[in-house]
């Protein structure tokens, strides 16, 4: 399996260009055909209709600019769904469903601005049943999959993170797999714990070394940040364990932790 259709949604705040830039190399660079997609919700019509079909033509040109000299097979859509109900989430989820990858930003203020509702990004997690590769608002990130940090915690969404980021992980020059835990009953290395995902990404021509991390008195989340941070990698991938308090899903508390505070490039996977 590989790339052939990444989506990545594009609206008006400062870090959207620097998101498509990361978006055309990643298609350039699978083959994959491109669609930029920029999303306007029924709220937008409380007497802003004019000002919000302007900002999307202004983006549509700069998609139009970045990509023409790009090589890469593109698509423009800009999805005009003035139902009542219907949020950014659902329409994006629902275009997610026709990709490989679904590219986002993450929440900031920028993004509140831009009319992105906060905790975007956890919502289409859960929600759009594709990979969802979630870019830092700050920075720029001339690629995501050269080296990759691979968060395993044996279970659903971790397998499913595995498979998803496949395309990525056979094409990148470093794959480490991390296994995180605050007792050291697994012994002193990670072999144990990352022994059969390591031996399954063996076979499909990816070469992954094990590694444990025994924690006290920090977080996983801080773990991964600080490891991802230390070793210079550029992309993360996680799976997004989620649970239902009081009927709500939401996702788990190492998710929403690197939802907030990442530094790099992360796919999650649910």
């Amino acid at each position: 399996m590989a790339l052939a259709d990444i989506l990545v949604h594009l609206d008006t705040s400062p870090g959207s260009i620097p998101r498509l830039s990361l978006a055309i190399s990643l298609a350039r660079e699978h083959r994959a055909r491109l669609t930029g997609l920029f999303v306007i919700t029924h709220q937008y019509y409380q007497g802003q209709g004019s000002a919000v079909e302007a900002s999307a033509e202004r983006i549509r040109q700069i998609f139009t600019e970045l990509t023409s000299q790009s090589g890469v097979d593109t698509e423009w859509l800009c999805s005009d769904w003035s139902v009542v109900g219907v949020g950014m989430a659902e329409i994006l989820s629902h275009h997610a469903h026709y990709t490989d990858l679904l590219i986002v930003g993450q929440s900031s203020a920028e993004t509140e601005k831009a009319g992105i509702p906060n905790g975007l990004p956890e919502r289409l997690v859960l929600a759009a049943g594709r990979p969802v590769m979630i870019v830092p608002h700050a920075g720029v990130f001339a690629s995501a999959g050269k080296k990759v940090l691979v968060a395993w915690k044996a279970g659903r969404e971790s397998t499913r993170a595995v498979n998803d980021a496949m395309p990525l992980l056979k094409m990148a020059k470093r794959v480490d797999v991390l296994a995180i835990d605050s007792s050291e009953s697994y012994g002193d290395d990670g072999q144990i714990l990352c022994a059969g995902i390591c031996e399954h990404l063996c076979r499909h021509g990816v070469t992954a070394s094990p590694e444990k991390m025994i924690i006290s008195g920090s977080s996983v989340g801080d773990a991964l940040l600080n490891r991802a941070c230390d070793e210079g990698y550029d992309l993360l991938v996680m799976g997004a364990y989620a649970h239902s308090p009081q009927g709500k899903m939401t996702l788990g508390t190492v998710a929403r932790q690197l939802l907030k505070q990442m530094t790099v490039p992360v796919i999650m996977s649910h």
